[in-house]
């Protein structure tokens, strides 16, 4: 596999609190999380894989984050087997009464605020990014 978008660093500074226990699994599952839903994008990286664009790194760093975000919000722990809501509720998000989970044309779950970074980056699935 390659290598996660964001790190805990940056996870911890996106919450605004100290990044839990297990942020390198979190962003590791949620860096795949990003590679699925970004899987026929086309943007030049280097010999690693990683973007070469500054700006492409960090859309894909705060996607991460954002997905994190999503799924501590939501209580999934990155395994996508937390089906429903029932009053969650951390920080100043509370979310109550969902009853299914529905996954995008990727097949995840993604988060809109992780969806909104990708597409302000010019990122989507079959679209090839200009630079």
């Amino acid at each position: 596999m390659r290598r996660p978008y964001s790190t805990p660093e940056q996870l911890s500074t996106w919450l605004g609190t100290p990044a839990p226990s297990d942020a390198e699994r979190l962003i590791s599952r949620a860096s795949e999380d990003i590679d699925s839903a970004l899987l026929t994008a086309i943007y030049p990286v280097d010999e690693d894989g990683d973007p070469l664009d500054p700006r492409i790194a960090q859309a894909l760093a705060d996607a991460t984050c954002a997905q994190v975000e999503y799924q501590l919000a939501t209580g999934d722990d990155g395994t996508g087997a937390s089906g429903t809501w029932d009053s969650v509720s951390i920080g100043p998000v509370s979310l109550s009464g969902r009853t299914g989970r529905s996954a995008g044309s990727s097949g995840v779950e993604l988060a809109p605020r992780a969806d909104r970074a990708l597409r302000r980056a010019g990122l989507s699935p079959g679209r090839i990014y200009a630079w």
